[in-house]
C-alpha cells in the first residue's frame, strides 16, 4: 500500500458510520452483509448506507457482490492488512520485535481468510 492509498483509506474511516459500517464487516467474515442488513444495523436510512458503502468501497477497503436480489458487501481484508503494514512499516527504528506481533496479527488475519475463501 502506497501513502496514497492510506490516505484514501484513512479518510473513508475518519467517519462514524463508515467505521462502524467497516466493523461491522470484518466482523461478519467472508459471508459478508447485504446492504440492507447493515442499514439496519447501523440505524441508518437505505440512501445513507449507500453513500457510505460507495465511499469505503472507493477507498478499496469493501468489495460487493450481488447474489440473486441482494449485494453482498464483504471487508477487503487484503486492504485492511495493508494498512495495518503501511502503519507499521520502518517500526521503531528497525527494532522488529517491539512491532512484530501488530504485523504477524495483520498478516496471519489475512491469510487466515484468503483460506477460507479458497
Amino acid at each position: 500500500m502506497d501513502q496514497r492509498q492510506a490516505l484514501a483509506a484513512f479518510g473513508a474511516l475518519s467517519q462514524e458510520t463508515r467505521l462502524h459500517i467497516i466493523r461491522m464487516l470484518v466482523v461478519s467474515g467472508p459471508e459478508g452483509l447485504a446492504a440492507g442488513t447493515i442499514a439496519e444495523k447501523a440505524d441508518v436510512s437505505p440512501s445513507n448506507v449507500s453513500f457510505h458503502l460507495k465511499e469505503l468501497e472507493r477507498a478499496g477497503l469493501i468489495t460487493q457482490q450481488r447474489e440473486s436480489r441482494s449485494i453482498i458487501y464483504t471487508a477487503n481484508y487484503e486492504a485492511l492488512g495493508g494498512l495495518i503494514r503501511f502503519l507499521m512499516e520502518d517500526c521503531c527504528g528497525g527494532n522488529t520485535q517491539i512491532c512484530a506481533p501488530a504485523v504477524a496479527m495483520a498478516t496471519c488475519c489475512v491469510s487466515a481468510i484468503k483460506e477460507e475463501l479458497q
